[in-house]
């Protein structure tokens, strides 16, 4: 195949995928590279899933075909597929992302999921505290499933906060955005009691950095994502004693954790008065922490 034609001459639908494939399948595998162009042909043109299939011998103008171009040399440069379009679908939510925030990820939308599911029939929480929310998607996604509820989630990046503002904005919702950092001696909100708590806080130690692919690491904030070999916990330290305080006693805490640190986790809220319990993602791993005080 002759790819320099493709990429120059051609502005043929079934041409385009098979350029992407070529480039991108050493880098990314071929399924993943079919989930880029599914993204990208609905962000770019509107198709869906079933309009792309049937539409592959049409072709597109030479506008788009430009943008398909710049898209495929990004996504080389191992630039994330969600900052490329500009947002990310969480929970039935549009979330913008950029690199002031971390892109959502479905461990973190399966413990909403599971959070709203275990909430929804017979507990709907009256008041949340998200803590760490970064681009607010896990806020906006509550507040979207128990809307009576007075939502509050706070975060210590103005960028990160200014693209959470927008993130509930966009999807109609109201949120109460707090920049202030949970590291601080003199941290304080003004509620008294929260019926649920979440948080998804820096875990990733930074000996762990290694195993991390270069999207990541070349494009979302370090910030948000790393903390010290010697004191991995630090964050959950800080988010435990917020609990142990304004919990509501039959309140509810749900985190998500470094798999590797799961005991040493379920330890530190036990230390605060808290009863944790271990719950597993969809890959089996030790992901979530749920706790009461009661």
């Amino acid at each position: 195949m002759n790819t320099d034609n493709l990429r120059f001459c051609s502005n043929r639908v079934r041409d385009i995928l098979a350029l992407f494939h070529h480039e991108l399948d050493p880098l990314y595998g071929s399924g993943e590279v079919g989930v880029f162009l599914d993204m990208l042909f609905d962000a770019f043109l509107g198709w869906d899933k079933v309009k792309l299939l049937v539409s592959r011998d049409l072709t597109i103008n030479q506008s788009d075909l430009l943008r398909f171009h710049w898209t495929l040399e990004d996504l080389k440069r191992h630039r994330p597929i969600q900052h490329i379009i500009g947002h990310t679908d969480f929970c039935g939510c549009r979330i913008e992302v950029n690199p002031s925030v971390l892109i959502p990820r479905p461990e973190t939308e399966e413990m909403v999921q599971r959070t709203i599911s275990r909430l929804a029939d017979f507990r709907p929480p009256s008041t949340i505290l998200d803590l760490c929310t970064g681009s607010g998607c896990i806020a906006i996604a509550l507040k979207k499933a128990f809307p009576q509820a007075a939502v509050t989630a706070v975060d210590i990046s103005p960028g990160a906060l200014a693209v959470a503002r927008r993130n509930a904005e966009a999807n109609g919702l109201e949120v109460n955005f707090v920049e202030s950092d949970i590291l601080s001696d003199d941290f304080n909100l003004q509620s008294s009691v929260f019926n649920l708590i979440t948080a998804n806080p820096p875990y990733v130690r930074h000996s762990e950095r290694t195993a991390m692919s270069p999207n990541v690491l070349e494009h979302e904030p370090h910030g948000a994502l790393f903390v010290p070999d010697e004191d991995p916990l630090l964050f959950y330290r800080a988010v435990a004693a917020v609990a142990a305080r304004r919990l509501a006693p039959d309140g509810l805490l749900v985190l998500e954790i470094n798999e590797t640190l799961a005991p040493d986790t379920a330890d530190l809220l036990r230390r605060h008065g808290l009863h944790p319990t271990l719950h597993h993602d969809f890959r089996g791993r030790p992901r979530f922490l749920s706790a009461t005080r009661s």
